[in-house]
């Protein structure tokens, strides 16, 4: 647990920031275990009996999020040092070069390649992953790291470049403003291997330099998800040569695409692109009103293509197929809520054709549900072959009828309030992985129509955590290990109601507010007024 004590040498470690226990650090080879003391949690402090230098006890590097467990040291620390400093990688580590260039492009320091490190150092290496664990236990896989600052150079290892690359986020952060990097060895890894910003792209069109800008935040603050939602009623956001006709004047080119995707890569955050259908799909059906879905009057419904229409489909999988290869990422979203045909009081009725589809495809009783469902499983079989993980918003699993949405479907759960959607009780006891949108805290919907408001940090910083999946009540711990983590929403509703600018420092402090719980859910050492003067100095 996060507070709970783990044993080491000479005293105890205690899982957090705030460090205040003594010790000494004498000489070894620099992987913390060497006689370090340990860091404590709030006591006293008491002072060494044989101090080899005459240094302060070290204290937690303050970063963003907060590491989770820090070894307290005696010693200098270490700053960037033009003059002499440089960033090496461990011998047959070349896979690292990319990380540790960017560093010393950022710490103003030579690259040094394979190289065994010297004073005012910084060594990027791959390890057999015995630094992210502790007594045997996992201690966050491939995300995890030690970084340790002795004898005036910095080691950051850790089992895959991922780690590596969070290690040499928080080496930035803690000597970010001229401060010193502080001794001792930092133990980290995130609770959650999810942890996503997610921009609707469709409705407001963002330039592909605020994109960057946002990607390059994301990286310093260890989020490992961008989720772009470019397709809905009001745009299509991406060129695309199987149906140009949908697509937007402003848009994405794919090489503009690619480069955002390669800009993400780099630090280590994988694109989750969107398709939402079979609703929000205006941006097609005005291109082909053919396609439009239409009640037994013939009113047409927003948004909502014609799911008995095999046309519909083909569209749909055009487009799906045309962009797997460019989002090369190992997730994919199918979005599939507000099919407004299921939002009314009897969709049979009211939509005669879906309902003679239904019967047809899945016999005598089945159901306009039954039809979407078929609808989602057959758009998860169309991208599946590219190897993607599978999401679908948590109202887009209908119930009612006789068929289910495929197993593997991981549910994006952002409400209880549409019709059709249940409490994430009932997704999770069915067993379900989920991810957590809750619209309550994560949603941040411009113009703030409904009964939207603004989240802010603060809220998000003290009362939210990945177990409050939908509005302020927390599931049972026991769905934890189901939970696989978090994503901050920008919806573009009322896109005029906030400049690009303005959104971006609107969503500021709730991004870093969201990382700060998904890293570590427990409660933060800090103050929220001392969290935001931080993020502040960072």
């Amino acid at each position: 647990m996060r507070r709970g004590p783990v044993a080491a040498a000479g005293g105890v470690a205690v899982v957090g920031a705030v460090v205040l226990a003594v010790g000494f650090w004498p000489g070894g080879d620099g992987d913390g275990s060497d006689g370090a003391a340990p860091s404590g949690g709030r006591s006293a402090a008491a002072p060494s009996t044989s101090p080899t230098k005459n240094y302060a006890l070290s204290k937690a590097p303050a970063t963003i999020p907060a590491v989770r467990e820090h070894t307290a040291a005696r010693g200098p620390g270490w700053r960037p040092d033009e003059g002499k400093g440089r960033v090496v990688i461990g011998d047959g580590d070349s896979g690292l070069a990319d990380e540790a260039k960017l560093l010393a492009g950022e710490l103003k320091l030579k690259y040094g390649g394979e190289s065994d490190p010297r004073e005012g150092d910084v060594q990027l290496t791959l390890s057999d992953g015995d630094e992210g664990k502790d007594k045997g236990k996992d201690r966050g896989g491939d995300e995890s790291y030690t970084l340790t600052v002795k004898g005036e150079r910095v080691r950051i290892a850790a089992p895959a470049e991922a780690g590596v690359f969070y290690g040499t986020r928080t080496l930035k952060q803690a000597v970010s403003g001229g401060r010193t990097a502080p001794e001792g060895v930092v133990r980290d890894r995130p609770a959650k291997p999810q942890r996503g910003f997610m921009i609707d792209i469709a409705r407001k069109h963002y330039d592909l330099k605020w994109l960057e800008d946002r990607v390059r935040d994301l990286g310093d603050l260890k989020y490992n998800q961008l989720g772009l939602h470019f397709s809905d009623d009001q745009a299509f956001r991406i060129e695309s040569e199987s149906h140009p006709e949908i697509v937007s004047s402003d848009h994405l080119t794919k090489d503009q695409v690619r480069g955002l995707v390669k800009l993400a890569a780099s630090r280590h955050i994988t694109v989750v692109p969107e398709i939402d259908s079979p609703g929000h799909l205006g941006a097609v059906t005005r291109r082909h009103p053919s396609l439009q879905l239409r009640d037994s009057r013939g009113k047409v419904t927003r948004g909502a293509v014609d799911i008995s229409k095999p046309a519909a489909a083909k569209i749909v999988d055009d487009l799906l197929k045309e962009y797997a290869d460019l989002f090369p990422g190992a997730y994919w979203h199918l979005g599939a809520d507000e099919y407004l045909a299921l939002t009314v009081k009897n969709p049979e009725a009211s939509y005669p054709q879906l309902a003679a589809a239904a019967r047809e495809r899945y016999g005598a009783d089945g159901r306009v549900q039954d039809l979407a469902t078929g609808w989602l499983n057959d758009r998860a079989d169309t991208v599946r072959p590219f190897d993607k993980k599978l999401k679908a918003w948590n109202d887009g699993f209908f119930r009612g009828g006789k068929t289910q949405a495929a197993d593997d479907l991981e549910v994006a759960y952002w409400t209880g309030k549409e019709i059709g959607a249940r409490e994430p009780d009932a997704y999770l006891e069915a067993g379900r992985k989920l991810v957590n949108y809750n619209d309550e805290y994560l949603y941040y919907v411009l113009g703030q129509p409904q009964t939207f408001r603004y989240p802010t940090g603060q809220r998000i910083y003290e009362s939210w955590t990945p177990l409050v999946v939908r509005g302020t009540k927390p599931v049972s711990e026991r769905y934890d290990d189901q939970i696989l983590g978090g994503t901050f929403a920008v919806w573009g509703d009322l896109a005029d109601a906030q400049t690009q600018e303005q959104v971006a420092a609107g969503i500021r402090m709730p991004l870093r507010a969201t990382v700060q719980k998904l890293w570590d859910p427990g409660k933060p050492d800090l103050a929220w007024k001392d969290f935001v003067k931080l993020a502040d100095g960072l």
